[in-house]
């Protein structure tokens, strides 16, 4: 079909043989956004952050447009990114407990964050045979892709049942002379729980092991909820044994994606993340991250809305978030069927359901279709299946618990999705190898899922079927589906 009348997921134009106007190719961009999801308001639980300040936003667009050009390859040829990132870094780590002049590096994210900061330990610990990574089970998966690219094993340890927290004993217990970085999270991301970061560094520095804290989602928060006198136990690089950390600043620094930071104990750490070739005739190869060419702009993005909101804006946004979320927590108590999870100790919040009449997976479609995104979570080790809620500033609290509460009841009415137990067992035994994705795609149109694009789809069917199955076999059909979705195949 022509660009004019595609539908969101299925547009594909060629290369126009002549440049068209600009009016009409910003038209054609906004036809394609008219299935996603809202980004301000409050109402998307995950993915997106939102201070309700649209100055802050447009400046921090415009600073991003400033560098947009602007290439983080070579700091010698643009001296600016290397002030830029020294500012940032700074920032971050007089707030964690490392001081202004503790080394860093500024990445495009989390995921990129902890990559370095595997790299750094596998590379400053040489161990006979495969170097391993000791992670508890709520960690993010970013561990375990990093592990996945740079050769390392993952190694994951249970939490505890009831808390949801790391334990210190089974990481004691997992370490070998193989091991070269132990995890911890601050909070984790599931449940928004702390792990016990003091007692789990202690473990990782007596056996003379690395220590990472993930403070991807929460290490911008918990600063100044302790200044506020919140219960924040120590989770910084103030803790001894603590040798990194990673904060994102497109969280709760409310920067535009991608921003994050990684912080080392030492300089000859972060020399560990970096690296460099001279394995060839051509220009000077020096990375201080995964990416070599990259733009400046979400550095210059980064930059100018910590300088526009300031420490007194975060301890505000940190304030009104969670008071959101002591607020949803409360509220959870009051609808039949419905708990939270753990005890958060950020504005995240996770729901799971008491009641098998009450599905969270229907929940979450019965509140798509009020006009609201709860994130569902698969169950995983004992964990049930849950909804995850990232509250900010501009969530709206009381209108999130009566979507939520009418939600649970019209999920309550509607009763469980009926999955054909064949179906499950077909599944498991699907050779996902053998399959086109043409084939593939067939699949997926028998079970429900329209790949066509925009609307609001209902996923409790699918979601069901993913939590009877074992990761493994999720993780393949993950795959097969995002090959599919991008591929465009019949």
């Amino acid at each position: 079909m022509p660009p004019e009348t595609a539908s969101p997921a299925t547009a594909r134009s060629a290369l126009p043989e002549t440049g068209r106007p600009a009016a009409e190719v910003l038209a054609e961009l906004a036809r394609l956004r008219e299935g996603d999801l809202p980004v301000r308001g409050g109402k998307v639980t995950a993915y997106v952050y939102d201070t309700g300040r649209d100055a802050v936003h447009d400046l921090a667009a415009t600073a991003h447009r400033e560098l947009l050009e602007v290439n983080c390859l070579d700091p010698t040829a643009f001296p600016s990114i290397v002030a830029l990132e020294r500012s940032v870094v700074a920032a971050v780590a007089e707030r964690l407990g490392g001081g202004a002049a503790t080394p860093g590096v500024f990445t495009s994210g989390g995921t990129e964050s902890i990559m370095l900061a595997v790299k750094a330990a596998r590379d400053a610990r040489p161990v006979d045979g495969r170097p391993q990574l000791v992670l508890p089970a709520t960690a993010h998966p970013a561990f375990r892709k990093a592990a996945h690219y740079l050769g390392v094993e993952a190694v994951t340890v249970p939490v505890d049942p009831d808390t949801y927290r790391a334990d210190p004993d089974a990481v004691r217990a997992a370490l070998t002379p193989r091991t070269v970085l132990v995890v911890c999270s601050a909070p984790s991301y599931p449940q928004g729980v702390m792990d016990p970061v003091a007692e789990i560094a202690a473990v990782a520095a007596e056996a003379g092991v690395l220590c990472h804290v993930d403070a991807c989602v929460g290490g911008w928060v918990l600063p100044w909820l302790r200044e506020a006198r919140r219960d924040v136990p120590p989770f910084d690089l103030s803790v001894p044994g603590v040798t990194s950390l990673s904060c994102d600043l497109h969280k709760y620094g409310y920067a535009p994606k991608g921003a994050s930071v990684v912080l080392f104990a030492d300089e000859a750490l972060r020399r560990r993340a970096y690296y460099a070739s001279a394995e060839w005739p051509g220009y000077t190869v020096i990375n201080a991250t995964v990416q070599s060419s990259r733009s400046a702009g979400p550095l210059a993005a980064a930059w100018a809305t910590l300088r526009a909101l300031g420490a007194d804006g975060y301890r505000e946004l940190a304030a009104t978030a969670t008071a959101a979320a002591d607020r949803l927590r409360e509220g959870v108590a009051g609808i039949p069927g419905l708990r939270v999870l753990g005890d958060p100790a950020v504005p995240l919040v996770a729901v799971a359901s008491d009641d098998p009449a009450v599905d969270v997976f229907v929940l979450a479609d019965e509140a798509r279709a009020r006009g609201w995104f709860f994130q569902p979570q698969l169950s995983y080790q004992g964990i049930p299946p849950n909804l995850h809620f990232t509250l900010t500033g501009v969530t709206d609290v009381e209108a999130l618990l009566e979507a939520l509460a009418g939600a649970a009841e019209a999920a309550r009415e509607a009763g469980p999705p009926d999955v054909p137990s064949d179906l499950v067992d077909a599944l498991r035994a699907l050779d996902l190898d053998g399959m086109t994705d043409a084939d593939f795609a067939g699949l997926l149109q028998a079970v429900g899922v329209d790949l066509d694009g925009g609307g609001e789809p209902e996923m409790a069917f699918v979601n069901t079927v993913l939590d009877a199955l074992p990761p493994e076999i999720r993780e393949g059909l993950l795959i097969r589906f995002l090959s599919v979705l991008y591929s465009g195949a019949p």
